[in-house]
């Protein structure tokens, strides 16, 4: 099982203001505040935010199995709008799991658990464990 430590250095996310809460196998639960620099010029979350925390959590259940997964696509749908002072979850969980192929949805929900996005992704697995990219 891989550890956080991993997605320390996942300095995007980390800049953006994003935490990984949970990781296990196949499953990642990843939490945004929205604070102003998370507005667009309509004053709600605006996308690549959300899009960020889903693909965060994406991340963590992808590569919870310690090989390095990559994404290969994913597409992301909203439903309802989010706004300063909202926090965002994003639960990703496992819906196959190949030698070299997976794929993912993630729910974003706001702290009442309104259904705020659902985003889907394929990624790839490569030959790269990633105990060997965890910096001492």
């Amino acid at each position: 099982m891989i550890s956080k430590d991993f997605f320390k250095n996942d300095r995007y996310a980390t800049e953006s203001g994003i935490e990984l809460i949970e990781i296990r196998e196949g499953y990642g639960k990843a939490k945004l505040e929205v604070t102003t620099r998370h507005l667009n010029a309509g004053n709600t979350t605006q996308g690549g935010a959300i899009f960020t925390l889903a693909d965060l959590a994406l991340a963590a259940a992808s590569n919870s199995h310690g090989t390095l997964a990559l994404s290969l696509a994913s597409n992301i749908t909203f439903l309802h709008g989010s706004g300063q002072g909202d926090t965002l979850y994003a639960e990703a969980r496992e819906r196959h799991c190949g030698k070299h192929t997976g794929h993912y949805q993630v729910d974003i929900t706001n702290q009442n658990g309104a259904l705020i996005a659902t985003f889907e992704a394929s990624v790839y697995r490569m030959d790269v464990k990633i105990d060997s990219l965890i910096e001492a």
